[in-house]
């Protein structure tokens, strides 16, 4: 079975228990600040589970990616030694809030497992854990569901402390916790290990598939256990570990997911060894960095960019140890793509974005790994069994090693890493930083001195003076026209981008208008109170302290706030049409159109749009107040308002309601009334990542000319078939019925044509020990084609192994035939297969007719040519 089947399967019987299918959450928590990255599929839900969060549902189903490369849960320096260790992973998990508990969950999970409806799973492969005084559940386990005492464990306190179990989740020291049950597969006797709990645990044999977290408990400061009034369950299964078992194999790399990475990863980097672990890395690491860039992490020298810079470079190191020293790694992204692009669109929006980012990083990374190797192999090549703690720092440093990397290696060559002494280096370093530090700001310069008053709610112009100024980074007492620079100002009108809106555009001039003028072209905050106006100096001269009117383009504010105050609208609307549980994962708002990211996990259909249009409408017309109101965000919450994706609140927010239509917290500006908004309309809906969907719209003069100019397209569409607007469709339907004629008349000469030339290649076959072996170009075929070609060539040679091939659009397609008498000897699947691994692809089926395509054509000949001696070999 697919992972991606299995991955729909188990979205699909949840569903079909009452559970609300929720889209996978970004990488990004988006309001947890104690995780770098999300690492399990209860991140999304741990507000709920605290009760700080209230959902439309009570059970949820997701299919989580999550990744543990860095902080508490990392699992980077295992990833390639171990067959079960990953960066990036998909986590299968159910949750009831307060609603179904043991007995529920207990079931569900065996009936996923083991029924034929679903998995499939011998029952008596399936052991069971239990905490050590959970009789509840193993009471459940035994006498309801049926396993039988001997598969059965009670896992105690193993880890020194009360409740410091493999059998009991906590969150931290003290709040929600509760006992597991754990669901592990048997792989048999032929595999090394011991059930969980015994000396061999950590053997291949029994493997942990399925996880039932009951949070029971509120551990009080003194350890104390209270029962939770509304016990919940979290429950979670690797998509990868079900993945290996349904298909037979003892590593997730074998799986079908990174099969196709690793023979990716092969090509790419010339690798000898197919079943080198560094393949592994490879394979996994292009998953993790890809994901993380679609999320919007970039490489950089901290936080989460640090931790995709490592696994980066780690994954080109494992190139350059497999020999290749070029650029391979940002390839594998359209391999990625095919793989998981169906499943996570984001992948597919984003393919071209993440290969340039792993481009470059490769290119930056490729200018010091042969000097950064350099060092190392001149430091370990007197043989020394310890890496001093300043080299591996310099390694660090100055050639930008992650100390895991310089680890890798030396792990390889069995030498320890002095970790202490790189740990002094660095916070040697860190004391450097803090005593010559003053704050560093966006746009690379740093930033010492009082805040910008921002005025703009009220105001589109200004007086203002200028508190500093800054030209390639560099702080200078004065810009001269033609510089490009940064201008910090005491007062600014000027909306500096965030929640989605970008930053305002206009002009700052000398007092008067007659000495300077600096053209802002963006602005941007460089802390929680300083706004960074950036931009070109055209006229005259701008100093430190200079009086200055700061003026944004009120044509672009007003088209902007349009579009904002139409993004809450939109909201608003899409809860009302399509449901509560939609919910804002992402936003842009400029001047010439607002683009929404939600939860949702369908295509809205063309009918709930033109509702969702209707009703934005209705309240534009209907030219309601929009007010805005400073309170705490606690009052704010209780009052209704919503809180959007990845804004950080301070303790006082500013309200924006709109009528008693849409209420949320946010710091944009916006339209006085919603009647000024003028005309809304959608332009797009689609896709952008799994339950994610994302729409486009336009507002007032935006949409007046999309309007337009999609009236002028038809009339011009219209005028090219030679018929009026209002009889297109008519029009339309008729040329499809001709061109559906003229294809089964092209797709019959196709036929025929193939016919005649199948005839003249009978006297092509060459015997081969009793069997006729054909291999050939067909021109102008389809597959469909070549596959009748195959039948007739097989009833007219008898005996025979024939491969057909068509090139089309530069790709290869490949029919393999062996007739039924000569299957025993000759397998099509493996012959179609041998072809194919020469052209650029691969290919498979059954043992008298297979098909496979490739992406190399000039290599189609050589390929045809190497038929012969094939089955020749094979009989």
């Amino acid at each position: 079975m697919k992972s991606a089947e299995i991955r729909q399967k188990f979205l699909d019987f949840f569903a079909s228990k009452g559970h609300q299918v929720v889209a996978s959450s970004s990488l990004v928590p988006g309001d947890d600040p104690t995780l770098l990255f999300t690492n399990a599929g209860m991140n999304q839900f741990k507000d709920v589970f605290l009760g700080f969060d209230k959902r439309a549902y009570t059970r949820a189903t997701t299919s989580q990616k999550c990744v543990r490369a860095g902080g508490k849960h990392n699992d980077l320096e295992n990833v390639g030694y171990t067959a079960r260790h990953h960066t990036f992973f998909e986590m299968l998990g159910n949750f009831s809030f307060g609603d179904y508990f043991k007995q529920d969950a207990i079931k569900y999970a065996w009936e996923f497992l083991t029924s034929p409806q679903w998995l499939n799973l011998p029952q008596e492969k399936l052991w069971v854990t239990v905490y050590a005084t959970d009789n509840e559940a193993y009471d459940i386990w035994h006498k309801e569901v049926g396993i039988p005492a001997e598969r059965m464990i009670r896992i105690g306190d193993n880890k020194g402390a009360p409740y410091a179990s493999d059998n009991f989740w906590t969150m931290g020291d003290t709040g929600p916790c509760g006992p597991c049950t754990e669901i592990f597969y048997d792989h048999g006797p032929e595999i090394w290990g011991g059930p969980p709990g015994s000396p061999e645990e950590d053997g291949d044999r029994y493997i942990e598939i399925w996880n039932n977290v009951f949070m029971q408990f509120n551990r009080d400061e003194s350890g104390t256990l209270h029962p939770l009034p509304k016990p919940s369950v979290d429950t979670g299964m690797g998509l990868e570990r079900i993945s290996a078992v349904l298909q037979h194999v003892h590593s997730n790399y074998e799986i079908d997911l990174f099969q196709t990475l690793i023979e990716a990863a092969t090509r790419a980097t010339g690798a000898a060894d197919r079943n080198s672990p560094s393949l592994n890395v490879i394979a996994d690491h292009i998953r993790a960095c890809s994901f993380l860039i679609a999320d919007g992490v970039m490489p950089s020298n901290d936080g989460r960019g640090y931790v995709l810079r490592r696994i980066i470079r780690r994954a080109i190191r494992h190139g350059y140890k497999l020999g290749q020293k070029g650029l391979f790694f940002h390839k594998l992204v359209p391999t990625l793509v095919e793989v998981m692009g169906d499943a996570y669109p984001e992948l597919k929006t984003e393919q071209e974005r993440i290969a340039s980012a792993l481009k470059q990083e490769e290119e930056q990374f490729a200018k010091t790994l042969d000097n950064g190797m350099g060092l190392l192999e001149a430091a370990l090549a007197d043989g020394t069994k310890v890496l001093s703690g300043d080299v591996a720092f310099k390694l660090y440093d100055t050639f930008g090693f992650p100390a895991d990397l310089t680890n890798d290696i030396c792990r390889e060559r069995e030498v320890e890493v002095d970790m202490g002494g790189f740990e002094r280096e660095m916070e040697a370093q860190r004391d450097r930083a803090r005593a010559a530090s003053t704050f560093k700001m966006t746009g690379n310069v740093e930033y010492c001195g009082k805040d910008t008053c921002f005025e703009g709610y009220l105001k589109s112009s200004v007086d203002a003076t200028v508190l500093a100024l800054y030209k390639n980074g560099e702080a200078v007492e004065q810009l001269q026209t033609g510089d490009e620079g940064i201008v910090v100002l005491d007062n600014t009108p000027f909306y500096a981008e965030g929640g989605g809106q970008v930053g305002d555009l206009g002009e700052i001039s000398a007092a008067g208008g007659l000495d300077a003028l600096f053209d802002v072209l963006d602005t941007q905050k460089i802390k929680a109170a300083v706004f960074g106006h950036t931009g070109q100096l055209t006229r005259g001269a701008l100093k430190v302290g200079d009086a200055v009117q700061a003026t944004i383009d009120l044509h672009k504010r007003v088209a902007t706030a349009r579009n904002h105050s139409a993004t809450h609208l939109l909201h608003a609307a899409l809860r009302e049409v399509l449901g509560r549980h939609v919910s804002q994962k992402g936003s842009l708002v400029n001047h010439e159109r607002t683009r929404f990211d939600f939860a949702h996990t369908q295509a809205v259909t063309t009918e709930e749009l033109a509702r969702i249009e209707a009703v934005v409408n209705h309240v534009v017309a209907s030219n309601y107040d929009v007010t805005a109101t400073l309170m705490s965000y606690d009052d704010a919450i209780r009052a209704g308002a919503m809180a959007l994706f990845g804004e950080k609140y301070g303790d006082e927010v500013r309200v924006l309601k709109m009528g008693n239509f849409s209420t949320e917290l946010c710091g944009g500006t916006h339209v006085h009334r919603t009647g000024d908004i003028g005309f809304f309309k959608i332009i797009s809906e689609g896709g952008v990542a799994a339950g994610v969907r994302r729409i486009e719209a336009v507002t007032g003069e935006g949409a007046l000319a999309f309007v337009q100019a999609q009236e002028a397209q038809l009339k011009e569409v219209a005028a090219l078939v030679k018929v009026q607007p209002a009889e297109l469709l008519s029009k339309i339907g008729q040329i499809q019925e001709n061109v559906k004629v003229l294809e089964k008349e092209l797709a019959r000469l196709k036929g025929k044509l193939a016919s005649s030339q199948g005839d003249e290649l009978l006297a092509q076959a060459k015997e081969i020990k009793g069997l006729k072996v054909l291999a050939a170009v067909i021109d102008g075929a389809d597959g469909n084609t070549l596959r009748d070609m195959m039948d007739k060539l097989k009833d007219k040679l008898g005996s025979a192994a024939i491969v057909l091939a068509t090139v089309n659009d530069g790709k290869v397609l490949l029919v393999a035939g062996v007739t039924a008498d000569s299957t025993s000897k000759v397998k099509a699947g493996e012959l179609v297969n041998f072809v194919a691994q020469q052209v650029g692809g691969k290919g498979g089926g059954r043992s008298d007719m297979a098909q496979a395509g490739g992406t190399q054509p000039e290599a189609l000949p050589v390929a045809l040519v190497s038929v012969a001696d094939w089955v020749a070999g094979k009989l």
